[in-house]
């Protein structure tokens, strides 16, 4: 197998309902840049960055309904997404962040404190849940293979981390198929 060299998020699409707003939040609350307006069909597609080639993209669903969902808490409707976490450098920042959301008028929780990361956990202008984390033990410091053991503690791991602990690679993989649907507006 090649290797693939990850280099975080190129960008993360979610929707709104109301671009303008969500450049407000994320470029007027979040401080984070508008790199790319583009239209995607019938809709708009804006991108902001989070890092340098890491973006958050928004496509512009006008009428489309929203839905604020608390980080980490299940609900009964079908979804695919929970939260989106951006990674700040440390306590220092994080705790900069929640005041900046606060006197901006953003509602932000205390830090809470994950053992392996400490966050805080914020809403967007469409309900989308968010976080803002530092790593306290950094997940992604050790080289492949080597693990951790105060970020592998689950008592019953699922058998693809047991197929990797014990082996170093998976027994299987599972194929997929593309949803059916338009593709002229990409």
């Amino acid at each position: 197998m090649n290797e693939i060299s990850w280099r975080g998020i190129n960008h993360l699409a979610l929707v709104t309902p109301d671009m303008d707003a969500t450049v407000r939040f994320y470029h007027g609350v979040l401080g984070m840049r508008c790199v790319a307006a583009i239209p995607a069909g019938p809709m708009r597609h804006y991108f902001f960055e989070i890092a340098p080639g890491n973006t958050v993209a928004f496509f512009e669903w006008r009428g489309g309904k929203t839905f604020a969902k608390p980080a980490g808490v299940p609900v009964q409707t079908p979804l695919q997404f929970d939260h989106l976490s951006f990674n700040v450098a440390d306590e220092e920042a994080l705790e900069a962040l929640r005041q900046m959301l606060k006197e901006k008028g953003i509602e932000a929780t205390d830090i809470v404190d994950h053992g392996f990361v400490k966050s805080i956990y914020f809403t967007d202008n469409n309900g989308i849940a968010l976080e803002a984390s530092y790593w306290v033990v950094d997940a992604t410091a050790k080289a492949e293979g080597e693990r951790d053991p105060r970020l592998f503690i689950d008592p019953d791991p699922v058998p693809a981390l047991r197929e990797l602990a014990d082996k170093g690679e998976l027994d299987w993989m599972p194929e997929t198929e593309l949803v059916q649907g338009p593709l002229d507006i990409i």
